[in-house]
């Protein structure tokens, strides 16, 4: 399943409903670069998840709404409230356990 990139616009409509992770991160942010192919794919590996990405650079009120102070971030909502989160960069299997346990 593809990853979609969310803005301000597009983002309480996507996680309104179901399992939704999203990855906050920045262009500019070196842990994110590294995580970032780790979460395209597990996209393709966990069912019944939808994986989504929001830059913080491009929208900072989102960040703020849920008090992202350090990137990058991942939030699991279920049905539009956060069920987790996790900071920093992890390996491949942390964040497939976490999100299995989660969901």
């Amino acid at each position: 399943m593809a990853v979609e990139h969310l803005n301000g616009e597009t983002f309480d409509s996507y996680v309104a409903e179901g399992t939704v992770l999203v990855d906050f991160w920045a262009e500019w942010c070196g842990p994110c670069r590294m995580l970032g192919p780790i979460f395209e794919e597990l996209s393709n590996e966990i069912e019944g998840v939808k994986f989504a990405k929001l830059d913080i650079s491009a929208n900072e009120a989102v960040a703020q709404k849920f008090g992202v102070m350090s990137i990058p971030t991942i939030i699991l909502f279920k049905n539009g409230e956060e069920a987790g989160r996790m900071t920093g960069a992890v390996p491949k299997e942390h964040l497939k356990q976490w999100v299995e346990e989660k969901v």
